[in-house]
């Protein structure tokens, strides 16, 4: 076994521990420090879906687009019967990250 593939094969073991990840991240991380920042004059949403659930419907919106997006996205994971599908939480924890900690540093 290579050692990219030790590492899939680990990652593939972790599924749900990527999901957690992905949900604390990309759910509540990403959505508190956006709700956060929403409240300042200074601050706008940067995704062109989200900025329009905001201008549509306000905050509500906006959690109610995270929250479909997340279920889109774990309804496709458990269709998908590849070893491929690690990517949808592997991505959306990654993203989730990098955003939140962008949110983060923009609020100071």
């Amino acid at each position: 076994m290579s050692a990219d593939s030790a590492w899939l094969a680990a990652l593939a073991d972790r599924q749900t521990q990527l999901w957690v990840l992905a949900v604390l991240l990309y759910g509540v991380g990403d959505s508190v420090t956006t709700v956060i920042g929403l409240q300042s004059e200074d601050v706008t949403e940067g995704g062109p879906l989200a900025l329009l659930a905001i201008e549509q419907a306000g905050v509500g919106g906006f959690l109610l687009f995270k929250l479909a997006f997340l279920g889109i996205c774990c309804v496709t994971w458990y269709l998908l019967r590849t070893p491929g599908r690690l990517a949808i939480p592997l991505a959306l924890a990654l993203v989730g990250g990098v955003v939140t900690v962008w949110n983060a540093l923009v609020l100071l």
